[in-house]
């Protein structure tokens, strides 16, 4: 499938996206709010491959996309990203937190150090970035949006899951609840749940196998492409979505 031309539902706004190097949702996000004419500043620990990813965009958007580095496990990291953010385009308008690790591991043999890792990552991660990105927006106070990358096993049970679907249902949670905590500041906090959405690092630490069969189950017979997602992401953070906020959209073909 073909990604539809942009149509302008970011124009001039500041958008800043996590573990956006690479082709996965993150990448896909990035590419997808240049396309609707935001200025972008991309980052993810991963610094070689967000270089290049960085020169990949500006390639073809020139001084619109910026990178930085940063873990979100590392607070100042994230408030470094931040600033470095708001210093270089002047404000940031939307905070879209894709950054999360996953894994197999049954309850039964999973260490103390896999759980807390995925949660480091992936939860507690979404609350540093949210948090300094809230701040920012309140101190500007012209509201903005925070979109949060969820998935439908914060919903659904899969054997193996477990670290990852409670992260993720945490996630969907903190989303519902910073929602009430700036709604008086006009910022809106939402979220996306994929079901499956295939990319390089998911064909890398999940079976060809696994992998057929969780496709199989999808009702068009395939995965989403990353684009798919971040498509729904923009419209979470565009003025489209201006009266909703502590909503999880699945992008899925199947009801949770």
């Amino acid at each position: 499938m073909t990604p539809p031309p942009g149509h302008g539902l970011l124009e001039g706004k500041v958008v800043v996206v996590t573990a956006a190097a690479g082709t996965g949702i993150g990448g896909a996000a990035a590419r997808r709010c240049l396309e609707e004419g935001a200025q972008v500043m991309i980052s993810d620990q991963h610094e070689r491959r967000l270089a290049a990813t960085c020169d990949e965009l500006a390639a073809g958007y020139g001084g619109r996309v910026a990178a930085r580095p940063c873990d979100v496990t590392d607070q100042a990291q994230v408030d470094a990203l931040i600033a470095g953010a708001a210093g270089h385009f002047g404000r940031i308008d939307v905070m879209i937190n894709n950054a999360g690790l996953g894994g197999t591991a049954s309850v039964l043999e999973m260490t103390d150090e896999q759980w807390l890792r995925v949660l480091d990552v992936t939860l507690n991660g979404t609350f540093r970035c949210t948090r300094a990105a809230l701040r920012q927006m309140v101190a500007q106070g012209h509201g903005g949006a925070v979109v949060n990358n969820a998935s439908v096993l914060g919903w659904r049970a899969q054997p193996g899951q477990a670290h990852y679907a409670a992260a993720k249902a945490g996630v969907m949670a903190f989303t519902r609840c910073a929602a009430l905590d700036v709604a008086a500041h006009g910022i809106r906090v939402n979220a996306v749940a994929p079901s499956l959405a295939i990319h390089p690092f998911l064909a890398k630490v999940t079976s060809e196998d696994l992998l057929a069969e969780l496709a199989a189950r999808e009702p068009f017979g395939r995965a989403a492409e990353p684009w798919e997602v971040a498509a729904v992401m923009v419209f979470l953070a565009s003025d489209y979505a201006s009266y909703m906020t502590g909503e999880t959209v699945s992008v899925s073909a199947q009801h949770p």
